[in-house]
């Protein structure tokens, strides 16, 4: 019962770092490439490919019918999702013009 208890909650964990990684990989590749070298970041290339890496391996840390898998492939997922939706994200949503730059401003966006 304990190992059942285990093998649900790895299974949970490695989706959710699979899906972080994903969700930081789309939100890196529709960011304008100016955005990312005005905010002082890496380049949009770099981001895309450590994103796709980690999302790569995200999936592949999945366990598969039961069988175990390995938590260096989720943390491998985990840990460039995190600092880019935690820190690179941030400084870049202000410089590609979509809701990072808000204000009361008057008029209506639509």
């Amino acid at each position: 019962m304990i190992a059942n208890i285990q093998a649900y909650l790895f299974l949970g964990l490695s989706v959710i770092a699979f899906g972080l990684a994903l969700w930081a990989l789309v939100d890196a590749l529709v960011r304008p490439t100016t955005a990312f070298t005005s905010a002082d970041k890496r380049t949009k290339g770099f981001w895309g490919g450590v994103l796709a890496l980690a999302t790569v391996l995200g999936f592949l840390g999945i366990p598969a019918g039961g069988g175990g898998s390995s938590l260096f492939l989720v943390l491998i997922a985990a840990i460039p999702a995190g600092i880019y939706l935690a820190d690179v994200r941030p400084a870049v949503a202000r410089y590609s013009g979509r809701g990072g730059s808000g204000g009361s401003g008057g008029g209506s966006r639509w």
